[in-house]
């Protein structure tokens, strides 16, 4: 894989961080409003689900199609027609009355997603040397997170006071920032990877030319290690992600919260996101291999399941903040862990794919959730329906402990086998072709998944 040669664009991931996190605000005021209008108008889990599944589908189905464009086509392009389209559709949003507009526009709001969402994954990578990445992970992260963080706060808070208009008018402005750093970044990829490569002319073609090639053999069915951390994943949020549709029926109804602490128990997960981004970002740093983050990753996992567990618990909603701190704690440093891992082991030309493909995943997985979610509830009270999804989680998670174990060891072994007593042998991921990177040991990527068992 190639990162940036030179020093590090540090103006192009402040542009680029900062219009994730606003956008990611955008996005989460516009979701957490539709989800608070339906059920103060009376509406089931199943309408709840079938909001979710809209705002999801169209990031399961396209993404063949829009990581081979993040691949493909210049990231200004993409950014700047991606931030226009999803701005205007949220505009237009405000406005719908009619439940399957609704439905239509937020789906069509999740195909502008769908686009810009691996450009930005993929270009984070791009703009530092690896020993950076930790730092820019931490800033990307961080970005999304205080944007998840705002986003259902303010909701709570405009939706109580304005009705549904006013927090969507705001939510489409949120997606400008993306125009702006479309325009502004220098880095670019796509098809301008060759002239967006600092340095030496001649160098920054050869380096994209042999990252085409390793691109051309790269697929992620043929790594061993990454399938088994996206099964891991996927599985995990299959299992959990019911909560999704659940927790506001719980908040709202089970513990008789109003709208405006609804908001302040959903931004607590994203806070606990945030503080575990940069705690684990520094331990990423450390760890030397990627089987030891991919097997970390299944402690975070636990200890997000664990939370979703012991939150049937509490007798009040604002005793559910704690809870939800530490699920969110863990739920980040997992964040960091598989983003690490796939910026390792794909070459830089195919990033877009391998985000799009990982996204695609854990996409499919958490619309399963919402429909289980969506059907149990019109069966049954949410407080069983959760007790069901952290045990779930738990007993998925255990599942996948042994074969995880047995891919890290086949790993280990097969890079044993090529080092020689002259140095590391020259290898990508198992399958590909081979690719330059030496032992592993950059830092997390960018996070761009922003993957979450709960709370978005």
């Amino acid at each position: 894989m190639s990162f940036t040669s030179g020093e590090s664009r540090w103006a192009d991931v402040a542009l680029a961080t900062a219009a994730r996190g606003l956008a990611t605000c955008g996005q989460f005021l516009a979701a957490t409003t539709l989800t608070l209008t339906l059920q103060s108008s009376g509406a089931g889990g199943r309408a709840v689900a079938g909001m979710l599944l809209a705002a999801t589908l169209p990031l399961v189905v396209l993404a063949p199609l829009t990581g081979r464009l993040a691949d493909r086509v210049d990231s200004r392009t993409l950014l700047v027609g991606a931030g226009l389209a999803q701005s205007v559709i949220c505009l237009a949003l405000a406005y719908a009355d009619h439940p399957l507009l609704v439905v239509g526009l937020v789906a069509l709001l999740a195909s502008g997603l769908a686009v810009a969402q691996p450009v930005l994954a993929a270009l984070v990578p791009a703009m530092v040397l690896p020993t950076d990445l930790p730092r820019a992970t931490a800033l990307n992260q961080t970005a999304g997170m205080l944007g998840v963080l705002t986003g259902p706060a303010m909701a709570g808070f405009l939706v109580g006071g304005f009705g549904s208009r006013v927090p969507l008018l705001i939510a489409a402005s949120g997606y400008l920032p993306l125009v702006v750093a479309g325009l502004l970044v220098r880095t670019r990829r796509g098809g301008v990877r060759r002239a967006a490569m600092p340095g030496s002319p001649s160098v920054g073609a050869a380096v994209a030319d042999r990252d085409v090639k390793a691109a051309r053999g790269w697929r992620l069915r043929r790594d061993p290690l990454l399938v088994a951390m996206v099964a891991t994943l996927a599985g995990v949020i299959a299992a959990v992600g019911a909560i999704n549709v659940i927790e506001v029926f719980y908040v709202r109804e089970t513990l008789g919260a109003s709208a405006s602490v609804y908001g302040l128990v959903t931004g607590a997960w994203t806070l606990g996101v945030l503080a575990g981004a940069w705690i684990f970002a520094r331990v990423a740093g450390r760890f030397t291999d990627d089987g030891a983050l991919v097997q970390g990753g299944l402690l975070l996992l636990g200890g997000c399941c664990a939370a979703v567990l012991l939150s049937v618990t509490v007798p009040t909603a604002p005793l559910l903040v704690p809870l939800w701190l530490l699920g969110g704690l863990c739920n980040g440093g997992d964040n960091v862990f598989h983003n690490v891992v796939v910026a390792r082991r794909v070459p830089e030309a195919a990033r877009g794919r391998a985000f799009a493909a990982v996204g695609a995943a854990v996409q499919g997985a958490a619309m399963f959730g919402y429909l289980v979610g969506g059907l149990l509830l019109e069966l049954t009270e949410p407080r069983p329906l959760i007790v069901g999804c952290g045990a779930a989680g738990l007993l998925v998670l255990l599942g996948f402990v042994v074969p995880v174990r047995r891919t890290v060891r086949a790993e280990r072994s097969r890079i044993g086998q090529l080092r020689n007593p002259e140095g590391p042998a020259q290898t990508g991921p198992a399958g590909a072709e081979p690719v330059d990177v030496g032992p592993p040991q950059a830092g997390p990527a960018g996070a761009g998944l922003a993957t979450s068992t709960t709370s978005g």
